[in-house]
């Protein structure tokens, strides 16, 4: 217990106290927004329909997107990137909203959802590839970089599971505008404190000869592998929400289904904070096939669940496999791609994992609907046995397949022998 707080203090020296802190709300109307814009949209139009149209949109622009800001911060950092996508979504956001309140028909309206979901700069993979930038130029063990892959895992499962109890907040106290005119705020305020830290200065971007040169290699076919993954798991999450919606409602107890799911990103975000504390002999192929092999064992009860108290106890327990898949995902993307395409590679990442969620969900509600929860739920468990299945047969390679990346020194200063950082006061 003492070796892993004081290696996520090594983490906090690295990046500074703030940088968490800020990234953390500049994330939170990511998760915010497709669910705000459903909730909205369906409440003025009163057609659940159209707000499914809107918020698809949303997530459709934030899927094609996604890498593309990625490749740009690598290409000139991710100061300017992220300025200029903060302050452009905001505006974006405020549209939407504007427009639902407005009665916009559903086609404008849906291709401003498009627009603000291609311009949400993905603050969560752009901060893992930061802290970890900042983890390589300290000359970092391999314990620090996976507890900054750690943190900043849960720092996305927390986000993920406030963000949308947020928006269902605002709309029993007042009106699902307040929710998303709020992701607006925030990206607009955390999103550019977050392009004005200090440590932005790692990313600055690479010399053009340095990027047409770390370009010319393929990906790695394990890269591809974990997007499949990540993709899979999205699924799952969309499969569990259909199917804890549809259970809850059939039990006439429909508001518990935020509950329900709130309690498995609880003790995902919990079990995640905790791997900072594996050895290191626990490689990153042993533990993508461990997660993806607990996520089948843990969901196929849901099968069986009729009652909410076992609900609760299966979706619960099954949180505890999500998690470290993440991580794990994430983690590999970072051992094996150049780090000239690493906000590129972990957006890619984060994108896939918001498709499978966007595809799966519309899929298992209609067989929830046709069928029962039940359906639903086993989209969830086949999509966790494709998900162990490719665990199962991608080659992991067993150490780093690129060095590290130089920084400039008269951009970043010296790193202190203990790993301690300039940013450590900020």
């Amino acid at each position: 217990m003492v070796g892993t707080v004081n290696t996520y203090r090594r983490v906090i020296a690295l990046t500074g106290p703030l940088l968490p802190f800020i990234s953390f709300f500049a994330r939170l109307p990511v998760a915010m927004s497709q669910f705000g814009s459903v909730v909205l949209v369906a409440q003025t139009s009163g057609s659940i329909a159209t707000g499914a149209v809107v918020g698809g949109a949303l997530s459709a622009g934030q899927v094609v997107f996604g890498p593309v800001l990625g490749r740009l911060a690598d290409r000139y950092g991710q100061r300017p990137v992220v300025l200029s996508a903060a302050a452009f979504n905001a505006v974006a956001t405020a549209a939407l909203v504007a427009g639902a309140l407005g009665h916009l028909a559903t086609l404008p309206l849906a291709a401003v959802g498009a627009v603000a979901g291609a311009s949400i700069p993905l603050v969560g993979p752009l901060a893992r590839t930061r802290s970890v930038a900042l983890a390589h130029r300290a000359k970092s063990d391999e314990s620090v970089v996976g507890a900054v892959h750690s943190l900043e895992g849960t720092l996305d499962e927390v986000s993920f599971v406030l963000g949308p109890a947020f928006v269902g907040l605002a709309s029993i106290v007042a009106h699902p505008a307040l929710a998303l005119g709020g992701a607006a705020v925030l990206i607009a305020v955390f999103g550019t404190a977050f392009a004005l830290h200090p440590t932005a200065a790692v990313t600055d971007g690479r010399p053009a000869r340095t990027r047409t040169k770390e370009r010319r290699a393929r990906q790695p076919r394990v890269v591809h592998a974990v997007r499949g993954s990540l993709a899979l798991q999205g699924a799952m999450f969309g499969a569990c929400q259909a199917g804890i919606a549809a259970l809850t409602m059939r039990l006439g107890v429909p508001e518990q289904a935020a509950v329900v799911y709130a309690a498995m990103g609880v003790v995902s975000a919990v079990v995640g904070i905790s791997l900072g504390a594996l050895p290191a002999r626990f490689g990153l192929r042993l533990r993508w096939r461990a997660a993806t092999g607990a996520a089948l064992l843990l969901s196929v009860p849901l099968l069986f669940t009729t009652a909410l108290w076992p609900l609760y106890l299966v979706v619960t327990v099954l949180g505890a496999a999500y998690a470290p898949h993440l991580i794990t995902a994430f983690a590999l993307t970072e051992r094996v791609v150049e780090p000239a395409r690493l906000a590129e590679s972990t957006a890619f990442a984060a994108s896939a994992l918001v498709a499978g969620q966007a595809l799966a969900l519309p899929l298992a509600g209609r067989l929830a609907e046709s069928y029962g929860p039940a359906a639903a739920f086993a989209v969830a468990v086949g999509a966790a046995a494709l998900c162990l299945a490719l665990a199962l047969l991608t080659r992991v390679p067993d150490a780093r397949t690129h060095g590290r990346a130089p920084v400039p020194a008269q951009q970043t200063g010296s790193p202190a022998a203990d790993g301690s950082s300039a940013y450590a006061g900020r």
